[in-house]
């Protein structure tokens, strides 16, 4: 037994755990000098690929809850990396849309990932890194068919 929580009866679920966290952690690290918080770039990072969008596509994009996402929004309107504005044919959608101001930020997030990604496979071999992701997408599957079974 090695101490850690739920090591002897969820080994497997305590190591997703334990490296969520971490990776998180190093995330917020590496996004710390661009002055975003953890999440805050995968909207950004979604608006710049895709364009502007309604909220609540964003929430299904991002597979986040609503006050989360109108939350993150709402700081990046402040900061003026983002604009919201009523949707020209649903008055109750709102379309979020990056702005010009955060174009300079999108070479440093887009280090910062590189940067993660890099930090996160240097343990593993190339064919490792490729099982792994292999392997994540089918936990990802399982866990998200539990999920649909248990709404």
């Amino acid at each position: 037994m090695d101490g850690r929580p739920g090591f002897e009866v969820g080994p497997l679920s305590s190591a997703i755990f334990r490296v969520a966290r971490l990776h998180k952690s190093l995330a917020a690290r590496l996004l710390r000098e661009s002055g975003l918080h953890p999440g805050q770039e995968l909207v950004l990072m979604t608006l710049w690929r895709d364009g502007p969008q309604r909220q609540v596509d964003l929430v299904r994009t991002l597979d986040s809850d609503a006050p989360t996402m109108a939350r993150s929004i709402a700081r990046l309107e402040k900061s003026g990396l983002v604009q919201r504005t009523p949707s020209p044919t649903d008055g109750r959608a709102l379309i979020v849309e990056a702005t010009e101001a955060s174009l300079p930020l999108r070479a440093r997030v887009e280090q910062a990932w590189s940067a993660l990604e890099r930090l996160t496979t240097a343990a593993l071999s190339p064919r490792r890194a490729a099982e792994t992701l292999s392997l994540l997408a089918e936990l990802e599957a399982g866990l998200q068919v539990a999920a649909d079974q248990a709404q």
